[in-house]
């Protein structure tokens, strides 16, 4: 598998991340959507990774800086047909080491609390992720799970 910076210029992975916000909308409660679009992730301060296995785009993963030593992990995302086949892992390991190498004290990341979230929360725990309030900008919310690390 290869990860690289992406610049999210390619339709591919314009398709990719579409798909992603769709099933994030049909998920949870827009009030509650937190997934960014292909716009947003091209804003300063977001690195954007995908990961590929030959020629078939299979993942992506991109971080959010906070401030100076805090950043966010953002669009975490493994094509359906690969889930459960270490592309995840792959990613966020690779992802958790860039972040580091930037200079971050912290990864902090917000997914969903529903039950179809659940493979998600235990592969951050797995990572060494553990259950804390919201930060930066986020609220309280049912609907949401925030996790955090120390690099």
């Amino acid at each position: 598998m290869k990860i690289v910076v992406d610049d999210l210029s390619g339709p591919e992975i314009a398709s990719f991340l579409d798909e992603h916000v769709q099933q994030m909308r049909s998920l949870t409660p827009l009030e509650s959507k937190h997934a960014l679009d292909l716009d947003s992730l091209r804003k300063p301060g977001i690195t954007f990774w995908s990961a590929s296995d030959g020629d078939s785009l299979v993942g992506c993963g991109a971080i959010k800086r906070l401030d100076a030593g805090h950043a966010e992990l953002k669009s975490m995302r493994t094509r359906p047909t690969r889930q459960r086949s270490g592309v995840a892992s792959q990613l966020l390991e690779h992802i958790i080491a860039e972040a580091q190498g930037m200079a971050f004290t912290r990864l902090s990341l917000e997914t969903g609390a529903a039950a179809f979230f659940l493979p998600a929360r235990r592969l951050y725990e797995k990572f060494g992720f553990q259950y804390c309030g919201p930060f930066a900008d986020y609220k309280p919310d049912p609907n949401s799970t925030f996790m955090t690390r120390a690099l």
